[in-house]
């Protein structure tokens, strides 16, 4: 009898040996479709810079590294002449700007939604910062135009303030006024600036809200106020992604092109102040690659420029990493 009882409540082998198969074939099939989608963004990466470093040979072969910082641009037929120096310049320059512009308000923003706003204000507000980032970058650039550029033309580069702040001592050349278009180094950081908002915003909010509320209620009976949780324990404890969402807008400002090339002047020039109309890489590009003829030493140039940022890219960003590991490791 015990020997029927055993029989009865064994399980039968087949099937689980069916279903163990199965889940087995499911497992590798999700992770080689895992693999395949990891590997499939690494060689459409491999294969857009592959194809501006060859594009860019010719341009390479004529110029040599000395293109990197040249401030030479001359498409005229007999006469090229070709640099990258004044598009790497205003690039930098204006994404680091950009940067010092969108964080502190991001940060503004994440803190507001994750310790002062209600709860009614919450979803509007997120909400609202969220649908910023779908705007199109053309119509960034449009407004910027039509708004941001005559606003800063007439009360703040011709107003009292580009006067007070072209008199400081020491750094007011940074400030004077040498063109008077209004398109500017400053219109085009500023547009970015708020192009990369909601990025940097939404990156820090998701993060803020994931540290254990655990921790800042120790922070909090321990007497602390809202400024220093923050400072002490949210910073902290978020400090790898709130990077990785500043890296992110980064990102953004430096390859954005259409709202730039509205509002940047499009001048071939160093700009010796922020005022100063200038250009960058991806300006440069969206302006002249059209025109450019197809195997020319300008389109080759074009192309030469366009691998320079990706390996500018690649360098902010290596940079970044080194940094925020090294913080770790201390």
């Amino acid at each position: 009898m015990s020997q029927a009882v055993m029989g009865t409540t064994a399980p039968p082998p087949p099937a689980a040996t069916v279903r163990g198969s199965s889940g087995r074939l499911g497992d590798t099939i999700f992770e080689w479709m895992c693999r395949g989608a990891g590997l499939l963004v690494l060689l459409l990466l491999g294969g857009i810079i592959i194809t501006l470093f060859i594009g860019g040979l010719p341009a390479l072969r004529q110029f040599g590294i000395p293109f990197v910082w040249s401030t030479a641009w001359n498409p005229v037929e007999g006469r090229e002449q070709f640099g990258a120096g004044i598009a790497i310049v205003g690039t930098v320059v204006a994404s680091v700007l950009a940067i010092i512009m969108a964080v502190p308000l991001a940060f503004g923003v994440a803190f507001f939604l994750t310790e002062l706003a209600p709860e009614w204000l919450k979803r509007p507000v997120g909400t609202a910062i969220e649908l910023l980032a779908a705007v199109p970058s053309i119509i960034f650039g449009m407004w910027g135009l039509f708004v941001i550029v005559p606003i800063i033309q007439g009360y703040i580069q011709l107003g009292w303030i580009g006067e007070a702040m072209a008199e400081l001592p020491g750094i007011g050349f940074l400030f004077a006024s040498n063109s008077f278009t209004g398109t500017s180094l400053f219109a085009a950081a500023l547009v970015l600036a708020i192009m990369i908002l909601p990025f940097i915003a939404a990156t820090m909010r998701d993060v803020f809200d994931q540290v254990p509320p655990v921790f800042k209620e120790s922070a909090y009976g321990l007497g602390a106020t809202r400024w220093e949780v923050v400072r002490n324990v949210v910073l902290p404890y978020t400090r790898t992604s709130v990077v990785g969402g500043i890296m992110l807008g980064l990102g953004r400002a430096l390859g954005e092109t259409m709202a730039v090339t509205f509002v940047i002047g499009n001048a071939n020039r160093i700009a010796t102040s922020i005022f100063d109309p200038t250009t960058t890489i991806a300006s440069v590009v969206a302006m002249e690659f059209p025109e450019s003829l197809t195997g020319s030493l300008q389109q080759s140039s074009l192309l030469l420029l366009g691998f320079l940022l990706f390996v500018i890219s690649f360098v902010v960003l290596a940079i970044s990493r080194y940094l925020l590991r090294s913080k770790l490791k201390a």
